[in-house]
């Protein structure tokens, strides 16, 4: 059985002017993420790491910004294409590794939520779907509470 690693990361600013998703999950009390969908790093960041793994792109080539179809899009709706251009590849996910790097939320308090979601959307038992999160100790952008970060590994073993 044959097994890609793909790497993925995206990062967004914080703003006033929607809600936080993350994975699909509305996290409430929290400015959302600024971006051409629904600004859910988390989701685009696992996107992009199953297409490189695939060696089929990234997300931009598929959902570009400036397509006014993915303006305020359902980041899972994405994630969820993606799932099956990959499984048209003949590849199905093993793995996925994410860390957020943010200074709020506590995302320990909504993982499992997470977690339940995107399993659910890629079509994965929840244990192949590990999420952490560090903060930045408040430093740089990130520590000064500008935006977000994503990291994403994850691991396509062939069918």
């Amino acid at each position: 059985m044959g097994m890609k690693v793909g790497f993925g990361y995206d990062s967004h600013r914080f703003t006033e002017s929607r809600p936080l998703i993350l994975g699909g999950v509305v996290i409430p009390e929290n400015p959302g993420l600024q971006g051409h969908s629904d600004g859910d790093a988390l989701s685009h960041a696992i996107a992009d790491a199953i297409l490189g793994a695939a060696g089929a792109g990234d997300l931009g080539s598929y959902f570009p910004s400036e397509d006014p179809k993915w303006k305020d899009c359902d980041s899972l709706l994405i994630l969820k294409e993606i799932v099956g251009i990959i499984g048209d590849a003949g590849l199905k996910i093993g793995n996925v590794d994410v860390t957020i790097v943010c200074e709020k939320p506590r995302i320990s308090l909504h993982r499992e939520v997470i977690i339940q979601s995107l399993s659910r959307t890629m079509r994965i038992e929840q244990k192949r779907l590990s999420i952490k999160s560090k903060s930045n100790d408040q430093m740089g952008w990130i520590g000064s509470g500008v935006g977000m970060a994503v990291y994403a590994v994850t691991l396509l073993e062939t069918m």
